[in-house]
């Protein structure tokens, strides 16, 4: 039988868990450099009484990533740097090519913009200086297709909203991939999820890092494009207190994440 894109962490190491929503919604709640407007997917800055403005915005943005780039490869390709966050960049659910990444402090952008040109894999990859709003403009593009980050929500999920038209319009194989999954998650819990639908245990992959924690995703094989494609109607359907999104995937998207959690 046959990954999430974005991740934080601290120290040059990898996040606890991949969890991704809910720690950066942690961050901009509690981080001077961030905060939401009020108006819906627009992130701005705060504004700071007496004219003080926070220091330069720590982010770089990356071009030229190959497709199949994940986080764990963003995090290499800085290594020794203490990376607050990787947002990798997706267009109508597809890898662009292109990451932003926030670090700790100007000093570590120095460090980070010395990596331009440098490889990973086989191609080069440019790192350059951008703005903080352009940081702010990807969050929100995602937040719009994603429709909400927090894996932890325990509340009833967001209403329907365009993105899940864009999923009706994406081009389905046999493979579903969920997210948002409680860590402790079996096969047969998923395989009960699915109870309307043929699916077996040896069909199933529970993503987890190298070092055997889950990462809250999983990769399922349907015995047919169609059936998969059924299979949306339990999109935002509840496993224990937890509402589970699913999504179109490849057979190479979930070896990566295969090879990912045998590493």
């Amino acid at each position: 039988m046959y990954g999430s894109r974005g991740a934080m962490l601290g120290s040059g190491g990898v996040s606890d868990g991949y969890e991704v929503g809910s720690k950066r919604q942690r961050m901009m709640e509690s981080n001077p450099y961030f905060a939401v407007s009020s108006g819906a997917g627009s992130f701005q800055p705060y504004r700071y009484a007496g004219g003080f403005q926070p220091p330069p915005f720590p982010v770089v943005r990356l071009r030229g990533l190959p497709f199949n780039c994940t986080d764990i490869d963003v995090f290499k390709f800085f290594a020794g740097l203490d990376i607050v966050d990787v947002l990798l960049v997706n267009k109508s659910g597809r890898f662009s090519g292109e990451a932003f990444v926030v670090l700790a402090g100007a000093m570590q952008v120095e460090f980070a913009l010395q990596r331009d040109r440098q490889n990973m894999g086989r191609r080069y990859v440019e790192v350059f200086r951008c703005k903080r709003q352009d940081y702010y403009n990807a969050v929100a593009a995602e937040v719009n297709y994603e429709g909400i980050y927090d894996t932890d929500y325990h509340g009833s999920p967001p209403s329907r909203s365009k993105r899940f038209s864009d999923k009706d319009q994406m081009e389905y194989t046999e493979i579903l991939k969920m997210r948002g999954l409680p860590f402790t998650v079996s096969k047969s819990d998923i395989v009960d999820f699915f109870g309307d639908f043929k699916l077996v245990e040896d069909k199933i992959h529970i993503a987890c890092r190298p070092d055997g924690k889950a990462t809250g995703e999983a990769y399922v094989e349907f015995v047919s494009a169609e059936e998969a494609k059924r299979a949306m109607c339990k999109d935002k359907m509840t496993i224990g207190s937890r509402y589970v999104e699913l999504f179109p995937s490849t057979a190479d998207e979930a070896r990566r994440a295969e090879s990912r959690s045998r590493q």
